[in-house]
């Protein structure tokens, strides 16, 4: 098993989504990237410890590659917006990738460089690229949040219409 780091926006969406690919086997909502010991979720809300949500996700890289899952990250968000994901606002909400050694380091560099030498982004990509160091898993109740709120306002009109095109998008990726 392999560990990847991305933040892109608030944790529920990505968790959502990774959750749903063939080859993912644990996917956790936390903090990382940020210089306060132990962040809570009212503390990280803030801005001021400099972490991002995000989540760690384990995989198999028999049954998908980290190069796939980069892929993902980058088409199911936004990573032309500094510091933003639609309604959400503030560094917490960053889009970055937290590599865990070199290989990860060069794939999403070259992914990074094709993807704005396509032209699909007309403004540039802020992705940050930085290495990992410590993550913190958030709160319980983060956990599995979509599953276990799925008729809570956020959920229906955000994440499920996320989950719906990348759904359409990465049919064949998803688990059964």
């Amino acid at each position: 098993m392999e560990i990847a780091t991305f933040a892109a926006g608030c944790f529920w969406c990505v968790e959502a989504i990774f959750q749903q690919l063939k080859g993912v086997t644990s996917v956790v909502s936390g903090y990382t990237g940020g210089h306060t010991e132990n962040p809570t979720y009212n503390q990280v809300l803030t801005g001021n410890t400099g972490h991002a949500e995000a989540c760690q996700i384990e995989f198999d890289p028999d049954q998908i590659t980290f190069e796939e899952l980069v892929e993902v990250f980058f088409e199911t968000h936004d990573p032309t917006t500094l510091n933003r994901q639609g309604n959400d606002v503030g560094t917490q909400y960053r889009s970055a990738i937290f590599y865990h050694n070199e290989s990860q380091k060069k794939a999403v560099e070259l992914f990074k460089e094709k993807l704005e030498a396509s032209g699909v982004w007309k403004k540039p990509i802020v992705t940050q690229i930085t290495p990992f160091t410590k993550f913190y898993r958030a709160e319980d109740y983060h956990q599995d949040y979509f599953r276990n709120n799925p008729n809570q306002q956020y959920c229906r009109y955000v994440i499920r219409p996320k989950l719906e095109k990348f759904e359409k998008v990465f049919k064949l990726k998803l688990s059964p």
